[in-house]
This record gives C-alpha cells, structure tokens and sequence, in this order.
C-alpha cells in the first residue's frame, strides 16, 4: 500500500454512532479479526480477546445492565434525574441498535509475572497497550470494508457487570465495546496541528 492510500484511510475514518438496519456479514467480522490480531504485541504474547454480540437479547442484557450500574454512579454524584435518563438512554440506544457489538477484552494469562508491584503495573500497561493496537488495526479495518464502527470505554467503569451478563471467562478483562455496522451519518473531525504536540529533541 502506498503511504498516500494509508494516510487517506487513517484520516478519512470516523467514529460512528447510528447504524443502517443491515446485517454485518460474519465474514466481514472475521476479516476485521484477522486484522486485528496482526498487530504487535509485548512478547508477542498477544492478550487481547474479541467477544462478539449479534443477538439482539445480549445487546439489550448488556445495555440495561450497564445502563443500571451507569445510573447507580450518576445518582451517587447527585447528577439530575433529566440528565440521568439522558446519559442512559444514549447509552443503551447506541449499543443496541449497532448490529455487531465486540467487546474487547485482556488477559494477563500469558503475560509475564512479577512479585513487586512497579514490574506488576508496567506488565499490565504493556498488555493493555497491545490491545489498544490491535483494537486500532480493527477499526482500520472496519473502515476499510465499508463499516462504520465506534469505540466505547464503558466497560472500563463496570469490568464485573459485562463479564457476568457474556459468562466471560475469568482472566478476560472488559477494556471496550466496538459497535459496528454500516454507517447511517457521516461525522467531521478536526485535528491539532502536528507542532501543537510533537517536540523534537
């Protein structure tokens, strides 16, 4: 791939919110994957796990549970109810209307093991960057299919809730959920300029 196509695809991607009533070809979702699982990863251990929700009864399980653990915390803050219901009612809608929901996950199970807690924490960091990169290659991806896809950090509020509503495994630790379909908008999105953060040294 010429860096003129890459460069086109990486800013052209957006983040997508509203989806077309059209079903994601299981295909489409395994190419996406593959993709995904191509990226690096610290020991080329590879500790990212995709669970993939199609059925309609999960996405509306996981969205009213999570949507009740997200109103629990906003009722604790003392947010308004108006402002509650808003905040909950996007989203559930923005998580049952996607027709593919992955939620990304990490397991330390093949990760290596330290007895201080300074190696501890860089270990995890190292595992959950790695599926940062992976989750990237996997939006790329979508884009370039044709998909529209968005990345919440819900789960990273309720780890404990998404894995019992799915019956995750133990070690498979929530980090995001990817909605994804066929785009029913299109978004903008701006940029800071390269000198707004980059230092040369």
């Amino acid at each position: 791939m010429e860096i003129g196509a890459f460069l086109d695809l990486a800013r052209s991607r957006r983040s997508i919110r509203r989806y077309l009533e059209k079903p994601v070809p299981r295909a489409l979702v395994e190419k996406i994957l593959d993709a995904a699982r191509w990226a690096p990863s610290a020991h080329n251990r590879q500790p990212w796990r995709f669970a993939i929700i199609e059925s309609s009864e999960t996405k509306h399980a996981l969205a009213s549970a999570m949507g009740n653990k997200l109103r629990a915390d906003l009722e604790r803050d003392g947010v308004t109810k108006e402002l509650i219901e808003k905040d909950t009612a996007r989203s559930y809608q923005r998580i049952t209307n996607a027709p593919v929901v992955i939620v990304v996950c990490v397991t330390m199970r093949d990760m290596d093991v330290y007895s201080d807690t300074r190696r501890k924490k860089a270990e995890y960091l190292m595992a959950t960057q790695s599926v940062a990169m992976a989750t990237q290659n996997l939006l790329l991806a979508a884009h370039a299919l044709g998909l529209g896809a968005c990345w919440m950090c819900a789960p990273l509020f309720v780890p404990e809730t998404v894995r019992e509503v799915l019956k995750l495994e133990n070690d498979w630790e929530p980090q995001a959920l990817i909605t994804l379909g066929y785009a029913a908008d299109e978004r903008a999105k701006t940029r800071v300029d390269l000198n707004g953060f980059v230092m040369y040294i």
